[in-house]
């Protein structure tokens, strides 16, 4: 398995190719975008600088890295020659299931379809491909470059064959891969959603502020970032995407989003993306402060 095609430029889609890249596979990156490509490149050569200035990578092997990375905006012509596609589209069933069914279309009969979801059921986007043995969830964390967990999920049809192949690259890739089944949420998010859900639900009833919960659970619990911060980093619009996600799969109340988790969505204030969400993000990440909003 050498030539890997990558659906979608986005934070998760760069990070993936990033990381293919950096270890020595032929990556093509596929967006309907050219601008979303161009900047996907600039976030990749300046991630890559940020681990030149750590020392864990050379200036031979971050130009190694962006010469293994091909950029593209035609699928069929970028995904036609690859071993593995993975698709790291915006987490929407109706986009996910046909891009599904394009690249069942144009790739070659061998190669494994994976998705990035980290909700959506595989077993579902699979069942529009007329490969469902060969369809399999890879979900990558975010920052992908750094962070060592994939969640390899498998759909009701997926191969011991296609699952062992998986976990082996996810291994070359230096990452740890852990199995699990398709159901709602998978692990990661079927038990990270309701805590951060919980804390936007003691934000809503006033139990305490966005600084307090988060020292809660950083002090307290020894998280190194608190659930509120964590939903601006992740996206509250995403974070609300995966609740109800849960909420329709399993049909329980208990995953039902907060009001203000939607409120804030329907506002436009979405977390770093939009600049605003449980902090203001003007003066950039690290000098964050709690959103006017929310201050005491």
């Amino acid at each position: 398995m050498k030539n890997i095609a990558v659906i979608g430029s986005g934070t998760m889609g760069n990070g993936i190719a990033h990381t293919f890249a950096q270890f020595g596979y032929q990556v093509n990156l596929i967006d309907i975008n050219d601008e979303a490509l161009k900047k996907a490149l600039s976030t990749i050569e300046k991630n890559l600088d940020r681990q030149l200035n750590k020392g864990t990578l050379s200036e031979a092997e971050k130009s190694a890295t962006l010469a293994n990375i091909t950029t593209l905006t035609d699928m069929k012509t970028g995904v036609a020659q690859s071993d593995l596609i993975v698709e790291a589209a915006t987490e929407n069933l109706e986009l996910k299931l046909k891009i599904f069914r394009d690249l069942d279309a144009f790739a070659k009969p061998g190669a494994i379809l994976a998705s990035n979801t980290s909700s959506i059921s595989i077993t579902q986007i699979a069942s529009v491909t007329g490969r469902g043995d060969k369809v399999i969830g890879m979900h990558f964390m975010n920052p992908v470059p750094v962070m060592k967990l994939v969640e390899v999920i498998r759909g009701y049809a997926t191969s011991d064959a296609t699952t062992e192949t998986v976990m082996e690259l996810s291994k070359k890739l230096a990452k740890v891969p852990v199995e699990v089944n398709d159901y709602p949420g998978f692990i990661a998010n079927r038990i990270l959603m309701p805590m951060i859900n919980e804390a936007i639900c003691s934000l809503y009833e006033n139990v305490a502020g966005v600084e307090e919960i988060d020292t809660v659970m950083k002090l307290g619990m020894a998280h190194p970032m608190g659930p509120l911060q964590l939903a601006d980093f992740i996206g509250l619009d995403v974070c609300l995407a995966i609740l109800r996600v849960l909420q329709d799969g399993f049909g329980n109340p208990k995953y039902a989003p907060c009001p203000l988790l939607v409120n804030m969505v329907m506002a436009g204030n979405k977390g770093i993306k939009s600049g605003e969400g449980f902090y203001n993000y003007a003066n950039g990440v690290k000098e964050a402060v709690v959103a006017a909003k929310f201050a005491r």
